[in-house]
């Protein structure tokens, strides 16, 4: 069978925006405009929770309001994602169900204005799902958006964590200098929001972090959370305070080096990962000899720790 597209959003009963380019330029002069939503969500696409992690950050900076949330008995599988039991204050018994919101900053004072879509990534129904804050996004005039990502890669925790930026927007692009994924497979909800929000006229980019595979457990990754963070701002000027990111980010580094160190085969891998790594960031590096490096550390995972296979 073919794959068919997901209906638009006016087949979902959305409203429907001009998608003239110059439309979402507001205060930064730029195609994502002056109020951006920042999207993560916990599940397959957050990898050593540092999509999530940034996210928290983003809103312990801020006082947020709830703009938006979804009845999870539309999205939600409890026996895949369950709801939880606490006590509360007073000794009783509450119950938490997974959800999924839009908050909007309460004070946002001069420039631009940074939301957040945050919570669990929904079990069925994903086109529903995207296509309902879509509409509250097109209501509330949200002019851009940001996903955030993370995904297991064979790359060393003692480098700088890559970070993939790109947008399926030309706008976006060539205003921000980001690349045209050109992935092909399974996606996660993120790319549902990006299709939908393009579909809508709402420019979108996006950024993916590398976690290193062998600390998935290792959980949160601080220092990941902390490049994701400086890519953001990069793109879109939000300022959070990081020093206690890059305090963790430096005790994480430090329990995985000493972990590393009683281990011999761990050692070894990771001082492969360090080569192949070194080798693609060589300013003197030729397409070539970065494929043949390639090749040859393909030809060398079998020899690596067991855990690293996927």
């Amino acid at each position: 069978m073919l794959p068919v597209a997901p209906p638009g959003p006016r087949a979902l009963g959305l409203a429907w925006r001009d998608t003239d380019p110059d439309f979402a330029k507001g205060a930064m002069m730029d195609v994502l405009g002056s109020r951006i939503v920042i999207v993560a969500f916990d599940g397959w696409n957050d990898a050593g929770e540092a999509a999530s992690g940034a996210i928290a950050a983003l809103r312990a900076n801020s006082d947020y309001d709830l703009v938006h949330s979804i009845d999870p008995e539309l999205y939600f599988d409890y026996q895949y994602t369950r709801p939880a039991t606490k006590m509360d204050a007073e000794g009783r018994r509450q119950l938490t169900w997974p959800e999924a919101g839009l908050w909007r900053p309460r004070d946002p004072g001069p420039g631009p204005e940074f939301w957040v879509l945050t919570g669990v990534e929904p079990a069925r129904t994903w086109q529903a799902f995207a296509a309902e804050f879509i509409d509250v996004a097109l209501r509330d005039d949200i002019t851009g958006f940001v996903t955030l990502g993370a995904m297991l890669s064979d790359v060393p925790h003692t480098r700088p964590i890559s970070i993939f930026a790109s947008s399926q927007n030309e706008q976006v692009r060539e205003a921000h200098g980001l690349e045209r994924s050109m992935y092909e497979g399974p996606v996660g909800i993120l790319s549902v929001f990006e299709h939908f929000a393009e579909s809508a006229g709402i420019p979108t980019a996006s950024l993916w972090a590398s976690v290193p595979h062998y600390v998935a457990q290792a959980t949160p990754s601080p220092k990941v959370t902390l490049a994701l963070l400086d890519r953001l701002e990069e793109l879109t000027g939000v300022d959070v305070p990081r020093d206690h990111l890059r305090t963790e980010a430096a005790a994480w580094e430090a329990s995985i080096d000493a972990a590393a160190a009683d281990d011999e085969d761990m050692t070894e891998y990771i001082r492969q990962l360090e080569r192949t790594r070194d080798t693609w960031d060589s300013p003197d590096a030729s397409g070539d000899a970065i494929a043949q490096a390639f090749e040859r550390y393909l030809k060398r995972r079998g020899d690596g720790p067991g855990d690293h296979k996927r």
